[in-house]
């Protein structure tokens, strides 16, 4: 594994010996531009592991995607080998259906300090939810971002991450009425602690994410990659283009069914993924949203 290598795959042309707040920020938002958030290796028949070597061949050498166990477990790599002060993190994703947090804290993310500062670093929520840059370990204060406002609040024993998003905006009416828009202007994203985490903390949630029938990881085949205007998505059969108009207060979601012959040249020419085993799309319906 390398560091050149890395660079290459999202685009980063230095500067690479600055160990500052420009630097982090350019490497995260070049890091959701070009990998792309996804557990198509679920409903190809391939085991998701949490070697880190295996996870770079496959993010960096076979331009694939991952989930956040693969894509922040690697970016937490790529900080410390930079010269970064992180810290692995664990959070507990929100669930719209029970109106509260998961139980299971499988979502990998990273403290970072830098001149004193906290900031938390996350390049593998996907859709809507995903920060651009990292957001300051600050409690209550508005971050803007190109998705919305977000905001991390300290509720003493947990911190809770929010957005306040924008009005969705479906293109297509046969799509109005999908379990896939969010509604929800303000909606929690994650709630996490301070508590360092090593990689042990989160190889048996992997493996239960990936069989158990109740997770949202087997009940939905999930890509999704970040736009310099908004992102994309491949939920299922369902492809979707979102657009982000600040200036008119909406999100133009533009939504539309694929067929089988399609589903090949929509992973390659949208999200550059040439699979190596047969995709069997799947789209239950959960809590997730786009």
């Amino acid at each position: 594994m390398n560091l050149e290598e890395y660079f290459q795959r999202i685009g980063f042309h230095g500067p690479f010996d600055q160990m500052d707040l420009a630097t982090l920020r350019s490497i995260h938002k070049l890091h959701v531009m070009s990998i792309p958030f996804e557990n198509l290796s679920i409903h190809c028949g391939e085991w998701i592991t949490m070697d880190l070597e295996t996870i770079f061949n496959k993010v960096v050498r076979s331009s694939r995607g991952g989930w956040c166990l693969e894509n922040n477990y690697l970016f937490g790599w790529v900080l410390r080998e930079m010269g970064f002060n992180a810290t692995t993190l664990s959070s507990r994703a929100f669930n719209r259906i029970i109106d509260d947090f998961g139980a299971l804290d499988s979502h990998l993310i990273h403290k970072v300090i830098i001149d004193g500062k906290a900031y938390i670093a996350d390049v593998s929520f996907g859709v809507s939810s995903q920060i651009w840059e990292p957001l300051e370990l600050i409690s209550g204060k508005d971050q803007p971002q190109a998705a919305g406002v977000f905001r991390l609040i300290d509720k003493g024993d947990i911190w809770i991450l929010e957005k306040t998003g924008r009005k969705p905006k479906v293109l297509n009416p046969e799509f109005a009425k999908s379990s896939l828009v969010n509604r929800r202007e303000t909606k929690p994203i994650y709630c996490f602690t301070l508590e360092p985490r090593q990689v042990d903390h989160f190889i048996e949630k992997s493996q239960r994410i990936q069989r158990d029938p109740a997770s949202l990881f087997t009940n939905k085949s999930i890509c999704s990659l970040q736009t310099p205007t908004g992102f994309k998505a491949l939920i299922g059969w369902i492809y979707s283009e979102v657009t982000y108009k600040p200036e008119e207060g909406v999100d133009l979601l533009d939504m539309r069914n694929i067929t089988e012959d399609e589903l090949d040249q929509v992973l390659v020419e949208q999200f550059n993924i040439k699979l190596q085993n047969k995709l069997k799309p799947v789209c239950n319906k959960t809590f997730y949203t786009l």
